[in-house]
């Protein structure tokens, strides 16, 4: 069964320069935009502002 080009998956890293990444799926029909998500980062032990990169 064929990946959907609807539901591509990105990379979230995180912005408190830890390196520390999620691997995540995105609609791009709903989010054709970067996604920004506030998630747990372990190494700084903190909710931080996770951004999508390319």
């Amino acid at each position: 069964m064929a990946k959907s080009v609807l539901r591509p998956v990105i990379k979230l890293r995180s912005t408190a320069g830890t390196g520390y990444t999620y691997v995540v799926t995105k609609n791009r029909r709903n989010d054709p935009d970067r996604m920004v998500l506030r998630k747990y980062d372990p190494v700084v032990r903190e909710h931080v502002d996770f951004r999508e990169e390319r």
